[in-house]
């Protein structure tokens, strides 16, 4: 699990686009690489990404992100 702010508005899907984005950018993957699962109008989001963001997302945890 990880925990992500972001400053935009839980309106109209802005909050959701913000997260995507900001996890696309950190992860260095396109936007269409990160799906929604569900929640999307929630504050628990399930994300889908590649495979390939597996590995940094597990130095993440090492490191205690």
């Amino acid at each position: 699990m990880l925990k992500i702010r972001v400053t935009e508005a839980p309106e109209k899907g802005r909050a959701n686009e913000a997260v995507i984005a900001l996890l696309a950018k950190t992860l260095s993957l396109p936007k269409r690489d990160v799906t929604l699962i569900s929640g999307d109008s929630s504050r628990k989001k399930r994300l889908l990404l590649p495979k390939a963001a597996e590995s940094i997302i597990s130095g993440w945890r090492e490191k205690g992100f």
